[in-house]
């Protein structure tokens, strides 16, 4: 499925895909909460590389786990 996000579009399964593997990834290792609330950090950061180009949604997954990760430790 397409939605119009301001002028792009965005394909939401793609979208979504990633962000169900990087979420499931984070909340096994405790790094966010186990609820199914969705964290709004974690889809932005995927959101952000999608806009970029990143249409896989394996790389975008992982890429997303390492910069959350990454801004978690940092912070």
């Amino acid at each position: 499925m397409l939605v119009e996000r301001g002028l792009r579009v965005m394909n939401v399964e793609v979208v979504g895909d990633a962000y169900a593997i990087a979420s499931n990834y984070l909340r096994r290792t405790g790094a966010i909460p186990d609820s199914f609330a969705t964290d709004e950090r974690l889809l932005e950061i995927i959101v952000q590389m999608f806009q970029r180009g990143e249409f896989n949604k394996i790389r975008l997954a992982n890429k997303a786990i390492a910069k959350f990760e990454a801004e978690t430790y940092i912070a």
